[in-house]
């Protein structure tokens, strides 16, 4: 097993993907790098 079918993307909604995408907008400005951030969500076994 994969340690990735552990963590699907998480569903998000609209709300949550914009502070996701606003705090990548921070961290670009503060670090000068091409931030990106992926949200996972850990399945329950």
């Amino acid at each position: 097993m994969s340690v990735y079918e552990n963590f699907p993307v998480a569903n998000l909604d609209e709300n949550q993907l914009q502070k996701i995408t606003q705090l990548e907008k921070e961290l670009r400005k503060e670090t000068n790098e091409n931030i990106v951030l992926i949200a996972y969500d850990e399945k329950d076994e």
